[in-house]
Order: structure tokens, then sequence, then C-alpha cells
């Protein structure tokens, strides 16, 4: 598929000076942007801020015309290091291992926030959202200076097989059993959040103050320390019932850490939202009918390439407590987080914040998982003052919503209250063919793959509450701690793995899609999510932008159009794959950071075809892509829908959480994950691998690429271990990053 820049504007909705077009029609989907017009793009000045990098793949935004796209793109070499443009540099802030308050950085840092204390200096707090076996393991004594027992586990895993080992049921005398835990309490204090006091110096430099308000709050607080983590909401009188059908920690309402931070928000009034992602790895996800937690040895203790999995089994975590958005304000050194339950329990990603004066506050977030689903809070009551921390208050009382897309581009929201009705998609709509519903009467999850178990299904219950038990206010809590299952009984629309929710200061709400492919947890709307060919499995993701009806952010009803999409050039996408963390730059630009699975980072593909003759799949052909990588989308100007590439990653890892300073001269980046997959680096280990590239206009070419084995990244020091960090990217002559 030949794409002509006509083409491409039109499937943006725009023309090519940026003046909006009616949308046009794709296979149900559609497609614009959110262009400026008249006064406000004549405004926007013309050009970018930088040279766009030149990455793996030839894409309309190079400046290499279609003619010379394989002589200049048949050789590639990958570089262990954050690639940024010419003129353009970056300071490591903290890294893995910093010393912090009592305790040290984290690792696996992702969404990160800075809350501006003065000129030049603030609070910078950051995600730390997982563990990586493959190059935490190796790493922990070299960087830490302390020895776990990692070898002897390993020996007692081998011998238990993959099931891994309950230690949560083991005799407390047991050896095994304090060795799983000496891990687990380990990983789980290299979770969490850090909170870091830096200030820029005369040279422009971005430098730690070590602060008496720096601090960790990490997945083990509480554990040992007494520094609980609170709650409010509905949820609490779940935690706080001592008679339930299943386990429950006895402490109450008080909460044991927070871990599988990856993104979250920050709101006008200066507090810190962290999400809570993917907990299911560490303690059970499904819930009784009251909202009491499966038993801790649900989740076996297990190590394997992914993760080191079941931190919450040796120590009994209740794994209704995980999976929240946690409120931390960076200035209280005595803060250490609050879980605000009606914001909904489920695998969150980041959190879009609206707050204006003499309305609701709304907050959206999304589900990243295949068929998770876009969210909603809206409060009860209403913002005085956008600036005041007695917002924080609203997040008390309101309702959990949840979006239903229709295929004309508009959308509705449904409550996940008790008297909602049960109303499911039919599986035959969804990617895979299949929906999980809450179980009845046993709990935990039942998966659905026909259109009549659906129909039995609402036969049986007929709203939200039936499929719930409790007080009225127990009953709404139970329903927000099973908000992901709960929504899938009421109809809201399952989507493709939302990641971002960021909203633009004229309400406009943008959503990044990673991937539109089905897997064991479900699948997205295959009416809703279709790629530029009418692909109904399509794995390269999408920008979403939604509008409230009358722009108002308690509206119940909403209009969306897609506004990008991922994939190669010649097949109709952007260049880019696997949309992940947006920011938005005081022009209303975006900037979009790439997911892709650290596995499938330069996979080699030496043909589109495999052995048996098969068309090699869309997700592995992202080894096409190289490494995760940083992008600039205009929405203005005569460069509007495009996308340019600011930087790439180091080896295996993710550039996240981009955050811009007030005077754009800073983008904060967290770079998680280096060696995920190839460890340390040794000897300047590479290889060389063939690539069956494309150019813009879909000829064929073959590419040799040389890519490290391994990382050294941020020491970049040969034999040094990789080490997650946050840097600060800048300009090195002080100027503004952004146009």
């Amino acid at each position: 598929m030949t794409v002509k820049r006509r083409h491409f504007l039109m499937f943006l909705g725009a023309s090519a000076g940026s003046i909006a077009l009616a949308p046009v029609a794709q296979i149900g989907q559609k497609f614009s942007m959110p262009f400026q017009t008249g006064a406000a793009q004549a405004s926007t000045p013309n050009g970018l801020s930088f040279i766009p990098v030149k990455g793996p793949m030839p894409l309309e935004t190079s400046s290499i015309d279609v003619a010379n796209q394989v002589a200049e793109y048949s050789s590639y070499t990958v570089i262990d290091d954050v690639v940024l443009p010419d003129g353009f540099t970056y300071d490591v802030i903290a890294a893995w291992g910093d010393p912090v308050g009592d305790s040290h950085f984290g690792y696996n840092n992702d969404y990160l926030s800075f809350v501006e204390t003065g000129e030049g200096e603030g609070y910078l707090t950051v995600n730390h959202e997982y563990v990586s076996p493959l190059a935490w393991i190796p790493s922990y004594e070299p960087v830490l200076g302390k020895v776990l027992p990692f070898e002897q586990v390993q020996a007692a895993l081998e011998v238990a097989g993959e099931d891994g080992i309950d230690a949560y049921s083991l005799d407390d005398n047991d050896p095994i059993k304090a060795q799983i835990r000496e891990i687990s309490v380990e990983a789980l204090v290299d979770q969490g959040l850090s909170v870091i006091s830096i200030r820029k110096n005369a040279d422009g430099v971005w430098e730690r103050t070590n602060s008496g308000n720096d601090r960790r709050i990490t997945g083990a607080s509480g554990l040992d320390d007494g520094r609980y983590l609170g709650s409010t909401g509905p949820a609490t009188a779940v935690f706080r019932k001592t008679r339930v059908q299943g386990y429950t920690d006895g402490l109450g309402d008080r909460i044991i850490g927070s871990f599988g931070n990856c993104s979250g928000g920050t709101t006008p009034w200066g507090t810190v939202l962290s999400a809570e992602e993917n907990f299911q790895a560490q303690v059970p996800e499904p819930v009784y009918a009251d909202g009491s937690s499966m038993s801790p040895g649900d989740k076996t203790f297990v190590i394997d390439d992914e993760d080191v999995g079941g931190q919450g089994n040796v120590i009994g975590l209740a794994g209704n407590k995980y999976g929240w958005v946690v409120e931390v304000d960076p200035a209280n050194p005595n803060d250490y987080g609050v879980k605000h339950t009606w914001l909904g329990r489920y695998r969150h990603e980041a959190v879009g914040v609206r707050a204006e004066a003499g309305k609701q506050l709304a907050f959206y977030s999304g589900c990243d998982r295949r068929g998770g689903h876009l969210y909603k809070f809206v409060s009860t009551g209403t913002v005085s003052d956008p600036q005041s921390k007695a917002n924080s208050r609203l997040l008390a009382s309101g309702m959990l919503y949840g979006a239903k897309f229709n295929e004309d581009g508009t959308g509705s929201w449904i409550a996940l209250a008790p008297d909602t009705p049960v109303n499911p998609d039919l599986p035959r709509t969804i990617e895979g063919g299949m929906i999980p519903l809450p179980n009845r009467p046993d709990g935990g999850i039942v998966k659905v793959d026909s259109d009549e178990a659906v129909q039995q299904f609402k036969q049986q219950f007929s709203t939200l509450g039936q499929l719930y038990s409790g007080t009225d206010r127990e009953r709404q809590g139970a329903i927000l701690i099973d908000a992901h299952y709960a929504a899938n009984a009421a109809g809201v629309t399952a989507t493709a793995r939302p990641e971002d929710t960021d909203v633009r200061p004229d309400g406009t709400l943008f959503i990044t899609y990673t991937s539109g492919t089905s897997g064991g947890d479900g699948g997205p709307d295959k009416r809703i999510f279709v790629g530029p060919n009418g692909e109904t499995s399509y794995e390269y993701g999408w920008i979403m932008r939604l509008n409230e009806d009358s722009n108002e952010p308690a509206a119940m009803t909403f209009t969306w159009e897609m506004v990008a999409l991922g994939g190669e050039p010649a097949e109709g996408g952007l260049g880019f794959a696997n949309p992940d963390n947006l920011e938005i730059d005081t022009s209303g630009n975006l900037w979009m950071v790439t997911d892709m699975s650290s596995d499938k980072h330069n996979r080699a593909v030496p043909s589109r075809v495999d052995e048996n003759g098969e068309a090699v799949s869309q997700s592995n052909l992202r080894g096409l892509f190289g490494n995760n990588s940083i992008w600039f989308i205009p929405t203005s100007g005569n460069d509007a829908g495009k996308a340019f590439l600011f930087g790439m990653g180091p080896i295996d890892s993710e550039t996240t959480g981009p955050f811009f300073t007030r005077d754009q001269q800073t983008l904060f980046l967290a770079v998680q994950h280096p060696g995920e997959i190839g460890g340390i680096r040794t000897d300047g280990a590479a290889e060389t691998r063939e690539y069956a590239m494309k150019t813009t206009d879909g000829q064929e070419f073959k590419q040799t690429r040389e890519v490290p084995i391994g990382s050294n990244w941020p020491s970049k020091v040969a034999n040094d271990p990789p080490r997650p960090a946050v840097i600060a990217v800048r300009r090195t002559d002080g100027g503004r990053l952004t146009t």
C-alpha cells in the first residue's frame, strides 16, 4: 500500500495546511486530528525545534527521499544509549541504587512528575514498576552491595516445578520460607515511589539537593516500619470487615505498600497520582462476591525470565488492596500515600486530571490489559480552586464510569453502580471471541466464549448489585474492587490496552492504545479497533482523542476519533509501534514514547515469510522498528499529524514518563529496564542480524543491523551492570525544546 501525502492527510482529516476536513470513514472508524485553525494556527511557528534522528526504518518524515532510502538504510547500527538530535544532551539525575532517604532509588522507574516549588527547583516523584530478573538478579550484588539467596531459592524452584512454591503455607521454621521472604521483600522495596528534591545549577544541569522530604514509598512500606498507606471510598468498608467469604490480612483499612507502579498523573494542586498496574503478578486478582481476597496461596512464588512473581505470597498480602491509584503529596515528608478506591481497582495506567473551578472533578484512567477499559471518575462535589489541596477530598465521593464506544464516533459513560443493568457485549464482537465475567456463586471469574452463555448470564443476573454482596456501601465497594469484571458485565467496551490518558487545557482527552491483539485476558472490540486495511487484529496501536459533549467534565456522552496509527509507513502507519506515554507541550503538540515488548526489540526478520510459508506475524515484525523510541506529533501547522522521531532508548529499554518543566527547557524521562533481555553487556558483545525492510512506498530491501547484546547503560562502561535511571533532556544552548 503506497501512502501519498494527500491520502495521509485525509486519513487524519486535515489538508496540507492543517485546515480541518470532514473525517474520512475507514472500516467503521473515524480518523482525524484536532488541528488548530485561524489565529491560533497562525501564531504557531513553522518548523521543528530539532532535526529528527535517523532510526532503523524509513519514514515519511525523514529527510531521505524514496529514491535513496535503500542505499541509506541498507545497514544500521543500534546504539546502547539514549540517542537524541544534534544540539541536545541529557544528564542522569538518579539511578537504581542511589541513596534516597533511609532507602535507595528503586528499579524500573516509569511515570515521573515534577512539582515545581520555585524557579529551577522542585520535587521529582518517580514510579518504580517491577524488577526484570535477567538484569536485576546478576546486578543486585554489584549495585547494592548485598547478597540475596537467589541460588538456593532457584534450586528449590527447580524441584518444585512450574507451579512455583506456596511459601505462605510453609512452616515458619522452613529455611526456604525465610529465603523467599528475603527476596520478596527486597523486590518489593525496589518498587513503589521515590520522592527526590532537585534543582538546576548555574550550568543548566539538574542535580539532587537531598532535602528532608526525600523518601521512598515501597511495596513493603508498613510491613516492618509502620508506614502504612491509607484508603478512602467504599472499598474501605470491605477492608474493615472481619467476617468475609475469602481472605483478610487483619489490618482493616491499613495497607502494606504499593507496587506495580506504572504510569500516573499530576494534579493542579501539587499532588502526584501513582497507578498500580500489573499487581496480578504478585497477588491474586480475582475476588469473592463480597470483595474479599482469594488466599495468598493462590499466587505462588516463582522466578522466570519475565518477573519475580508472587512476592505477596510469603507475606500474606491481601490481593484486594492492590490495583488502585495512590495519591502522594511530595511536599509532605510524612505522606506515604492514600489509595482512593472510588477510582476503581484494575490494572491502572495513567491518570488524566480535569479540574475546573465550579465544575465536578473528572479523572480518566485506562486498564492496560487486552480487553481493558477506559474509565472516568466524577466527583460528587465541585472544584472551588483548582490549585487547592482540599480537592483531594473530592476523591472520597463520586462515581466510577466505563466508556461505551459506538461505531459512529459517539459514546457514553456507564456507571459501575449496583443498579446498573447487566448487559455484556457478545464474544463474537470481541477479537479472540472471549469475555471474562464474574463467576457466581463461587467467586473469581469465568471465561465466556459463546453468545449463548452471555444470554444465559443476563437471564440469571439483571443488575451489577446481584453479582456482589454486603450492605449497600460494601456492595459498591465490592464492585469497585472487581471493577474490570464488573465493567465487562455492564457492557463497557473492551479496548486495545489503553495506556496513557492526557487532558489538554481545552478539555480534549488523548488516549494511547498500545496493542489491538487478543490474549488470555480477552481482546478489543472488533467494531472499534481496526487497522488501516481493515485488520481486526492490529498490533501496532492507535492514539485516540475524546471530547465530552458540551465540553463538560461530568458529561455522560462524548465523541471520539482516532488521530494517529502505529505501523510501517508502507502499510499506512506513522512509523512507530505500540504507543505508550504521552506529554502535551504548551503549544498543544503531542510527545509520545513507545512500549514494544523487550523480546521484540531488533528481533531478526530475514524474511516476511516464515519456514512454513506463512506471513510473519505483526508481533514479530516489530523487530523492524528497533529499540523503543520517542516521537513528536504536531497538532498544528504544515506538519500537523506527522510523526517525527526525536530519540531512541538504550538496549531492551523503554523511555517512559515524559514530563516537561513549565519553561519547556527540560524534558524529564525515565529509562526503564535497560538490558532486560540481554542482561549485562559483556566485553562489548554484539551480533549482526538481517531484516526485510520496506521503503515508504513499499519496495522491499535487505538491511543488516549490528545489535548490542545486553546493556551497560547509563555508565556506558564495559561490563558495568545496567541500571534504570531518570534523565533530564535539554538543549546544549539552554533554549526551549518545543516550538
